[in-house]
């Protein structure tokens, strides 16, 4: 069977830059087997499968390790594929997915992820946390990731994690956060659990960060910075119970594989 494949960086506007995610449009579902293994083939930290089903797409997200629910990057690069390179004239997309429905839509050269919003409680930090950050961060709160927030860019620019004591965290991942230089935020994000040591680019991360940094700076619409290595720009806006994750995409390459 000869499955089409995309890789396109999602979240900058050239090659090298953002977060590399594969996709893989699917005349139906594969054995859910077959999926796990071709994300661990494609070794890229997600990997998006989708289906077409009538005028929406159901979409699925695998990381090597594990299937996860919410992925923002891949659902950026889906929709990139869908509106670039398939037959699709309307300018926004419904992808059907395991945290319900959600949409894809065209703003200029931006596409814009409409995505549900989710609050971050404020609890004690986890010695694993302190011990795997070797840094002490100003407030911990968890929501689906522990969220720890820093004094600074320069704080979170800084880390050197221990992955071996952050992956002891019952999460799917860990969110770095600070005020950044040039920006509204930043970010960087750890999940060792998912086999993803430091995603480049975390969309889905920012499903709590927007509701967090909106209600701190009193403001709707902010820019945002994921300063990994490979780095990402994130246009954000808070719409209560919903948040508008905005980027560009790049396509890196296409072809078709083999399963």
């Amino acid at each position: 069977m000869r499955i089409p494949l995309y890789q396109v960086d999602a979240f900058t506007d050239k090659i090298f830059g953002g977060n590399a995610a594969a996709v893989c449009p699917l005349e139906a579902w594969l054995p859910d087997t077959t999926m796990q293994a071709i994300a661990e083939e494609n070794n890229l930290s997600e990997t998006a499968f989708f289906v077409r089903a009538g005028d929406s797409f159901e979409i699925r997200w695998f990381t090597p390790k594990i299937e996860i629910h919410l992925a923002g990057h891949p659902t950026l690069a889906t929709a990139h594929v869908i509106f670039r390179h398939l037959v699709y004239n309307k300018n926004e997309i419904v992808f059907s997915s395991k945290s319900g429905e959600l949409r894809a839509g065209r703003s200029g050269d931006l596409i814009q992820l409409d995505f549900p919003a989710y609050d971050a409680k404020p609890v004690r930090s986890p010695k694993a946390l302190i011990t795997g950050l070797k840094s002490k961060p100003v407030d911990v709160l968890l929501g689906r990731d522990y969220m720890a927030v820093f004094k600074s860019e320069t704080d979170v620019l800084a880390l050197e994690p221990d992955f071996a004591e952050l992956a002891k965290l019952d999460c799917l991942g860990i969110i770095v956060t600070a005020p950044g230089d040039r920006s509204d935020f930043v970010s960087r994000f750890f999940a060792p659990r998912a086999g993803i040591l430091e995603d480049p680019v975390t969309g889905s991360a920012h499903t709590l960060l927007i509701p967090y940094w909106a209600k701190r700076l009193g403001k709707t619409v902010l820019h945002a910075y994921q300063v990994s290595k490979r780095r990402g720009e994130i246009f954000c806006e808070h719409r209560g119970g919903r948040v508008l994750i905005g980027g560009r995409a790049v396509t890196y390459l296409q072809g078709a594989i083999e399963v």
